[in-house]
């Protein structure tokens, strides 16, 4: 039997911080499920999913919140795999549009009023080709609960994306 993991971390980015973590985890037996990691602004920050055999979950977790000794901060949590709920549909939103303040915060408002679950999301902002302005990029995953209206959904992406004056396209 097996528990699966979930955890954080973050530290000053240098070569080497995946390979301790990769360390530790398979020296506990433990499997690398899933994960997203990256650099910003030079720090190292990720997310990871493990399952661990059960006696060895104590000690990994212990031994990998001793890494915090070489400058990781990570939060570990225990996790029991949820199901998708019933009915709900994936879509992806992609939005491409002059950066500004606040539009992550427009759409995410939108997203909750209907129960819609944001399951991944990626932003960047670029310099336009064309014009040299920031433009601003994001794509999501999410989860749309089978009670929720996409019509409504999709009435009001496209009022925010002409008051935003951006392109948001929603697609199964």
């Amino acid at each position: 039997m097996s528990s699966s993991i979930v955890l954080t971390v973050i530290c000053d980015d240098r070569p080497g911080i995946v390979e301790s973590l990769s360390q530790t985890l398979a020296a506990h037996g433990g499997n690398w499920v899933e994960s997203s990691m990256l650099s910003l602004a030079g720090k190292f920050a990720g997310i990871l999913m493990a399952t661990v055999p059960n006696e060895h979950t104590e000690t990994l977790i212990a031994d990998l919140q001793a890494l915090g000794a070489s400058g990781l901060q990570i939060v570990v949590e225990r996790t029991d795999a949820q199901a998708r709920p019933e009915g709900a549909r994936e879509f992806s939103l992609e939005l491409v549009g002059q950066d500004r303040p606040g539009i992550v915060r427009d759409i995410t408002q939108i997203l909750a009023r209907q129960h819609i679950n944001v399951e991944e999301l990626e932003t960047e902002c670029q310099d336009a080709s064309m014009s040299g302005e920031n433009l601003f990029i994001a794509n999501a995953r999410i989860l749309v609960p089978a009670q929720a209206s996409l019509e409504i959904l999709q009435d009001e992406l496209e009022n925010l994306a002409n008051e935003l004056m951006v392109d948001i396209k929603l697609e199964e």
